[in-house]
């Protein structure tokens, strides 16, 4: 069983903000993260396969492939983006690493069966806000 990752960068901002909170305790859960101008991260994005090689190619998959798909599913939406107001996910939900991991893996699992190839198994995505903060979801 071959295990394959891919790295992908984007840019992003937010406010970590929960509707359902006083203004008070969003300040003290989310500290200066609750900013109301916002804050940015350059995201890094990894998406993890696994499966068996394809005999012929020795590829689990065409990076090429998998690199359109995570583009047309997530990046075209999040990159460069106020996530609380441009990614609809995130207009009630605070975009917390962990909340974008989650979306994340919802838009691909969505997508995947009809775009990867059978032999390619989403197992999961790990996103790095900082180079100390990282959230890994797994797909199964």
């Amino acid at each position: 069983m071959l295990r394959l990752g891919r790295r992908f960068r984007f840019s992003a901002s937010h406010r970590l903000h929960a509707p359902s909170l006083s203004e008070e305790r969003n300040k003290e859960v989310f500290g200066k993260c609750n900013n109301p101008f916002g804050h940015g991260h350059d995201y890094i994005l990894e998406v993890m396969l696994r499966g068996e090689a394809d005999p012929e190619t020795g590829l689990l998959v065409a990076l090429s492939r998998l690199d359109e798909f995570v583009r047309v599913t997530v990046l075209s939406d999040f990159d460069h983006s106020y996530l609380n107001e441009e990614v609809p996910a995130f207009r009630e939900t605070p975009p917390t690493t962990e909340n974008l991991a989650v979306e994340i893996l919802k838009r691909l699992r969505d997508g995947w069966g009809s775009q990867m190839p059978a032999r390619a198994k989403l197992e999961g995505v790990r996103i790095h806000e900082t180079r100390r903060n990282i959230v890994e979801l797994r797909a199964h």
